[in-house]
């Protein structure tokens, strides 16, 4: 299923990088940018990452909550985290269940080569549980301020 601005965000429950379960249903009231990347310590993905903490003061102080997911474990997310000193929650999912409800779990290509991966897509979560809006071409390097003037705050 495809989701849309103004559809329900798909509720779940999963670990982040310190071991602790975080819900959706845990940020009710706040605004939440749930980032899917497809890999920790990727070049590209390092780069998203590192832009959002570089402003996630600003980010912060407008309100808006970060959550990363990706298909590593925890122990690979404690390790990006730390490398790179992230100051927000990695989303475990390696079960897939997230990036299924999300439909972020694609067929993609490679020089030639079909595998299945992550779609890099950004939902902009508001205060009631919907979709304000979703970001599919995320710009790595000014992932922040996307998500700000998306949002426009």
């Amino acid at each position: 299923m495809q989701l849309q601005q103004g559809d329900k965000a798909p509720a779940f429950t999963v670990t982040d990088q310190d071991g602790n379960k975080v819900s959706l249903k845990d940020f009710k009231g706040h605004k939440v940018a749930l980032y899917f990347y497809p890999q920790d310590s990727t070049p590209t993905c390092t780069v998203e990452a590192c832009n959002l903490r570089d402003n996630f003061a600003e980010l912060k102080a407008k309100g808006v909550i970060i959550l990363g997911v990706s298909p590593d474990d925890q122990k690979s997310h404690k390790k990006f985290e730390t490398k790179h000193a992230l100051p927000f929650p990695l989303l475990s999912d390696t079960e897939l269940k997230m990036h299924k409800a999300y439909d972020v779990w694609h067929e993609k290509t490679m020089f030639g080569h079909k595998y299945m991966g992550t779609l890099r897509t950004t939902f902009l979560i508001n205060e009631k549980g919907k979709i304000d809006h979703i970001i599919e071409k995320v710009k790595s390097k000014e992932h922040a301020k996307q998500i700000i003037d998306t949002w426009k705050l």
